[in-house]
């Protein structure tokens, strides 16, 4: 596919200097991962998570990009992350629910730093937890990997998506149809969309200069979804536990360089 056509389509191929420029976002998200990851324990609230991150974010220069977010008649998003426990799946607003003993709990972070955004999610343990919460980790972390390692030049974004369904599916779990990966850069959320599943729509052809979050969400249940209260939370419906990975990529000749892996 040329060029053209992909900017018809409202991708945008990145510069080397532009891709070294959302890196440089995603070692800042890497930073606010690892050090809140290492602050999880019983006891702690979400929202002492969330000063955590705040802090970094801030004293690194950079900005939340989801703070104030308000797509599609959504009230704005009120923190700089997402932090979502259990079977909330994404969009959890951080606050005073304390972290039990057996939680695992998902950190979304997205950072905006010299007009650019990097964007990851991690989901972590919470002191020891089951087997069975061990093994959803385990297969979702390996989701995520088996998607990037298709993002290549000359692949499709259908490539990225059938390898984490047939991983996540092959282990009994269910992907999460209404929320996918998408294009980062200059905003949040571009083209194109990365589903965590495959539809007819194969996607655009992958070129060098594509920049995109690879996103798996995935249910130990069923992958039916419902809206909490506050009307940005996200659960399953089954009140089934799920695990979110992401890392934001760019498409480079030898494949996918990860831009949130913190180098």
């Amino acid at each position: 596919m040329r060029e053209t056509a992909l900017r018809s389509s409202g991708i945008h191929l990145k510069t080397r200097e532009e891709i070294e420029k959302i890196r440089a976002a995603g070692r800042v998200v890497h930073r606010v991962l690892r050090t809140v990851g290492e602050a999880i324990r019983p006891g702690v609230t979400t929202g002492e998570l969330e000063d955590i991150a705040s802090r970094i974010i801030s004293e690194s220069g950079g900005t939340s990009p989801f703070l104030g977010y308000a797509p599609n008649g959504h009230p704005p998003y009120p923190a700089y992350t997402c932090i979502s426990v259990n079977d909330e799946i994404v969009h959890g607003i951080p606050g005073r629910r304390v972290l039990q003993e057996g939680d695992i709990v998902t950190i979304d972070c997205g950072v905006e730093l010299d007009g650019y955004i990097g964007d990851s999610a991690w989901t972590f343990p919470v002191g020891r937890i089951s087997p069975r919460a061990a093994r959803l980790l385990k297969v979702t972390e390996e989701a995520l990997y088996k998607g990037i390692a298709q993002a290549r030049p000359g692949k499709r974004v259908a490539d990225i998506s059938r390898a984490i369904q047939h991983h996540a599916e092959s282990h009994g779990y269910s992907v999460v149809r209404e929320l996918t990966g998408h294009g980062v850069g200059r905003a949040l959320h571009e083209e194109p969309q990365i589903p965590n599943f495959v539809s007819r729509d194969r996607g655009p052809i992958l070129q060098c200069g594509m920049t995109f979050a690879i996103e798996p969400m995935v249910n130990a249940g069923r992958r039916e979804i419902r809206y909490g209260d506050d009307r940005w939370t996200i659960l399953t419906e089954d009140g089934s536990l799920s695990a979110h990975f992401e890392h934001t990529i760019a498409i480079v000749p030898s494949g996918a360089l990860i831009l949130t892996n913190g180098e």
